[in-house]
């Protein structure tokens, strides 16, 4: 079946809740009809049992794209198409890459992905989303309240489009599903970014739907998954979110440019330190928590059941310093940093979430001391924005998982 790259996309129609209008279509990839594969999970589930997810993705893409461009898409249009970002990884195959070719010039696509791929590759994820900008196309998070991790990731992956998962229609008045929305729309009012809503299947879940902040539904309701119309709808394409060029500084670079640099002890910084260790692992949305140690021996014992407990509760967890593994404590990711690196000389303790954000950045100065009265110039900001910069000059580090 992947040999003949027999699989069908389907077309549903996304619609504008305020106009009614459709203004694009997310295509969903079929399997051959009459086989156990027909369905999407059941079809990827197979192909990774093979070894041979990343190349389906890259037919689920490519077939998608060709449909798309022989019905006469263009750039006004828009098209929803699902990426795992770890087949970013994987090179597109080389019968698949002239349509993925033709697709950058002539297609305005939003490549959705989930949250899950930040915990499995978030350098890939990073590395994905900046390829789609490249190309002039946008970024959508899928499955927003699905799982908490996707609202704590969702500034990393910084979507144009956020996708409220179908589940929060069904139940309105639930205190998780105002928590989601509340951190959903905080997002969109400061990125300028689209709410979609996923599962509208009633004209009382449509209202429900812009009740939440939602300007564009998907759900049966506004369509069923088919083939595309012989004559397309008249649309525009969605405006993207602004966004920064890509920074290879490091967190100290970042954060110390623009915002005051004191120098103390280690003594001194340790509470400090301490204080947003625990902010990671405290409320109902706990947040993102990467930290730097410099040299595996600062990743104590003590800190190990820290962050062990932390990661118990926290959606993400990372430690990076030399000799550092890729788990260094039960549940936290983690990666060796070689002498070349100068996160080296960096103490960093960053906390991203939906509703908070603080980095400590510090610079060991070199001198050499006893232990507690080591020198380091530091920094710390609230600045969400320099927060973010900061946590994804560290997500860089961090290998894929095995």
């Amino acid at each position: 079946m992947l040999d003949q790259r027999a699989i069908t996309p389907v077309f549903q129609p996304l619609v504008d809740l305020t106009f009614g209008r459709v203004i694009g279509y997310e295509a969903l990839s079929r399997g051959p009809a009459g086989t156990p594969w027909r369905e999407p999970m059941a079809l990827f589930a197979a192909a990774r049992k093979v070894g041979r997810d990343a190349e389906l993705d890259w037919i689920c893409r490519a077939n998608a794209y060709r449909e798309a461009m022989r019905a006469g898409f263009g750039r006004e249009l828009n098209l929803f198409v699902n990426m795992e970002p770890t087949a970013w990884r994987a090179e597109c195959p080389a019968d698949l890459t002239p349509i993925v070719d033709q697709a950058r010039n002539r297609l305005r696509v939003v490549t959705e992905m989930t949250e899950r791929a930040i915990a499995d590759d978030p350098a890939s994820l990073l590395a994905a989303t900046a390829n789609c900008r490249e190309n002039g196309w946008g970024v959508a998070l899928d499955d927003v309240g699905a799982d908490p991790m996707s609202l704590a990731l969702m500034p990393f992956v910084h979507p144009d489009v956020v996708k409220l998962d179908m589940q929060l229609l069904q139940a309105p008045g639930d205190q998780n599903t105002a928590r989601v929305v509340a951190a959903v729309a905080a997002y969109a009012e400061a990125s300028g970014a689209l709410v979609l809503a996923e599962g509208v299947e009633t004209a009382e879940q449509m209202a429900v739907a812009r009740s939440m902040g939602a300007t564009i539904g998907q759900g049966w309701h506004l369509g069923r998954p088919g083939p595309l119309p012989e004559e397309l709808p008249e649309a525009s394409a969605l405006p993207l979110v602004r966004r920064s060029p890509g920074d290879a500084r490091t967190p100290f670079d970042i954060v110390a440019a623009e915002r005051p640099v004191t120098r103390t002890s280690k003594s001194q910084l340790m509470p400090m330190s301490r204080h947003l260790e625990a902010l990671a692992g405290t409320g109902p949305e706990p947040p993102v928590l990467l930290a730097c140690f410099q040299n595996a021996r600062h990743f104590t014992p003590a800190t190990a059941r820290r962050f062990t407990r932390i990661a118990a509760h926290s959606p993400f967890v990372a430690a990076v310093g030399t000799g550092l593994g890729d788990e260094p404590a039960p549940g936290v990711r983690g990666a060796h940093l070689p002498a070349a690196d100068n996160l080296r000389d960096e103490w960093n303790v960053i906390v991203v979430g939906p509703h908070r954000a603080a980095a400590l950045v510090a610079r060991d100065l070199g001198d050499t001391g006893p232990e507690a009265d080591r020198l380091f110039d530091f920094a710390l900001t609230h600045d969400r924005r320099l927060v973010v910069a900061a946590a994804r000059a560290m997500l860089h580090r961090l290998a894929p998982v095995s």
